[in-house]
């Protein structure tokens, strides 16, 4: 009977922890593996994840992959990250653009500096979005959409390196 208690109060505890981690929101950039050790390269697969929370069931994951068609290095401002005052359930496409647009961002003034990020073109090539709430949180990508971009075979996108990963190319 003790075991059976104990078992029941670890069950609990992971599904009660799970649903406060979906409660706590601090926006922040996706963060993904390095394309590769010496940075990104032209003509190489990547691929961005959102989504895939959860200890006890997993949200579903939605990605967009690509080709990296450009790389360069930019000098960027990284000044304050916007205020936001909705949990992420209620930020919209738009909210999100406009934070991802603020990346690279710090929390507190004083850390404001320059700094140096990866950019790239990636040239889309496959997605899989949430199309309702019901599928996921609407999140940077949403109903065939990465942030305020309607997504396209072959449409080109301006991202941040260090939202992606590799991936094997198609």
């Amino acid at each position: 009977m003790a075991l059976l208690l104990l078992l029941l109060w670890a069950a609990a505890s992971a599904v009660a922890q799970t649903a406060l981690s979906a409660q706590e929101f601090a926006p922040e950039a996706p963060r993904a593996a390095a394309v590769t050790p010496l940075g990104p390269q032209p003509g190489q697969c990547a691929l961005f994840r959102e989504g895939g929370q959860g200890y006890v069931l997993k949200a579903p994951t939605y990605w967009l992959r690509g080709t990296l068609t450009e790389v360069r290095r930019e000098r960027r401002h990284a000044g304050l990250c916007p205020a936001q005052e909705k949990p992420p359930s209620r930020l919209s496409p738009e909210d999100w653009a406009r934070y991802a647009a603020a990346l690279p961002c710090v929390r507190r003034a004083n850390d404001e500096r320059e700094v140096d990020v990866w950019r790239v073109t990636l040239r889309v090539e496959a997605w899989e979005t949430p199309w309702t709430r019901a599928h996921g949180a609407s999140g940077w990508l949403y109903r065939g959409q990465f942030l305020d971009q309607p997504l396209r075979e072959g449409a080109l996108l301006d991202l941040d390196a260090a939202w992606l990963e590799a991936c094997e190319p198609r």
